[in-house]
């Protein structure tokens, strides 16, 4: 579970950096720019959301406990 935390973490900066990366660089053509921007920052959005519902299903489901003890009922 950790390592899918994580991966998902970088692949969440790695869409940020994009981000950057097409705010900054200059082209003739800002709208192709601004596009490619805004796709990187709504797949950012994306990833975020998938990763808290995964994270809310694993708790759910039992793979993950609050405490890193598990709950005798």
């Amino acid at each position: 579970m950790k390592f899918w935390v994580i991966l998902a973490f970088v692949a969440i900066i790695g869409s940020l950096g994009s981000a950057l990366f097409y705010m900054m660089k200059s082209s003739r053509n800002a709208n192709a720019r601004s596009r490619k921007m805004a796709l990187a920052l709504a797949m950012r959005v994306a990833l975020s959301i998938l990763l808290f519902a995964g994270i809310l299903l694993a708790w759910k489901l039992g793979y993950i406990h609050p405490s890193g003890i598990p709950v005798q009922g």
